[in-house]
């Protein structure tokens, strides 16, 4: 386990860029991309130790997945959701140092529909079909979130666990047809049938039983940790987005022009605006989860007011790294439109995430009624 990730995301950054193509037309990630992160620590430096994790400050886990996704957004967010697998099945699962212990197995998952889970003796039986499974061509396990079912229907009281099933056990079905994103692979799965242990089901509202000291990060909220992760790659792309603009105005001469794009205000407004809008969006985010981090660690519980103001963070963020994109590539002119073109495929990538559930604009609502002492309705803020 790398003991700087990113440090070990930013070295990789030259063969994430190289492959970019690749994964684009091919619609999933190429093995050796992901192969060359899993070998690098990158998918579990959100896990606790124990989990064979780096138990990374969540700081460092945004750094990392904004690093990878400076090089290519899709690459990006196959690493964020592999550190949500990891990170989020570390909480509950007692069977997970056992059944990921090579380092380099890769977890897909999908919280985006419920599987029927049946018990059975030793298990469950487990069918359904789940969306949104990024990265499950590269995967060597899939965690697909289920709702037990008894006489035919879901048993009362019982929370959604997530079913921890072989590659061998699924069907990829070929549904990722998309603009944005199109390299990360996130096709939907389908499993007819499949004998899940016991051991291997998490119960997804669990917290797990590690000590608080050894693995502060199990107690970050949440909803939380399901957005600021998000936030990793927009930036990320933001950043790579800014910085490929100023390569092309440096060298650009616009039609009817006699200088450089670089000399023409509008293109000087554009790339000020877009800097102050990412870097403004991107501190208040440090800040806001820094704010909830200390407070773990001084063992307390966050309160619903830092929740909120981190939800406000992450939701802007996304946002703010759309604008940026935007600013920029309104200012390259048609050199944007051309598919060889790195703004195009930053500015589709971007507005992606920025729809997102965990980071969609309409969390600003529900932050902003606990802002003003109510109570939060959307799941977000109420997910513990």
């Amino acid at each position: 386990m790398t003991t700087d990730p990113v440090a070990a995301a930013r070295e990789l950054q030259p063969l994430v860029r190289a492959a970019a193509d690749e994964a684009e037309r091919e619609r999933r990630l190429p093995a050796h991309v992901a192969e060359a992160m899993a070998k690098a620590g990158l998918y579990r430096v959100a896990a606790p130790h124990a989990f064979g994790g780096g138990q990374h400050d969540p700081m460092t886990q945004i750094r990392t997945i904004e690093a990878i996704s400076q090089a290519d957004g899709s690459a990006g967010w196959n690493l964020m959701i592999g550190i949500e697998n990891f990170g989020l099945l570390a909480m509950a699962f007692d069977a997970g140092p056992e059944l990921f212990a090579d380092p380099l197995t890769i977890v897909a998952g999908s919280t985006a529909a419920f599987g029927r889970a049946v018990p059975v003796d030793g298990g469950y039986r487990v069918s359904g079909d789940w969306q949104f499974v990024s990265g499950v061509h590269n995967c060597h396990f899939f965690a697909g979130l289920s709702l037990v079912h008894e006489n035919g229907a879901p048993r009362p009281g019982d929370p959604p666990r997530m079913m921890v099933m072989p590659r061998s056990e699924i069907e990829i079905v070929d549904s990722w047809n998309v603009g944005g994103l199109r390299g990360s692979g996130s096709h939907d799965v389908r499993v007819p049938e499949a004998f899940v242990p016991a051991a291997h089901s998490v119960n997804f509202m669990g917290i797990g039983d590690l000590p608080a000291g050894e693995a502060p990060i199990i107690r970050f909220p949440r909803g939380s940790r399901l957005s600021y992760n998000k936030v990793g790659v927009a930036l990320g792309i933001a950043r790579a987005a800014i910085d490929d603009f100023v390569e092309i105005a440096t060298g650009k001469v616009p039609r009817f022009s006699g200088s450089k794009l670089r000399e023409r205000p509008f293109a000087q407004r554009a790339v000020a605006g877009a800097e102050a809008r990412l870097r403004g969006a991107r501190a208040f985010v440090m800040e806001a989860v820094g704010d909830v981090w200390r407070t773990i660690l001084d063992e307390q519980k966050p309160s619903d007011r830092q929740r909120a103001l981190l939800q406000v963070a992450c939701s802007d963020a996304v946002r703010a790294s759309a604008e940026a994109v935007d600013l920029v590539a309104e200012a390259a002119g048609t050199t944007a439109n051309f598919l060889d073109s790195p703004l195009e495929r930053r500015a589709r990538d971007v507005r992606v995430i920025r729809q997102h559930v965990t980071v969609a604009p309409q969390h600003l609502e529900d932050a902003g009624r606990v802002l003003l002492g109510l109570p939060p309705e959307g799941i977000m803020l109420n997910m513990v």
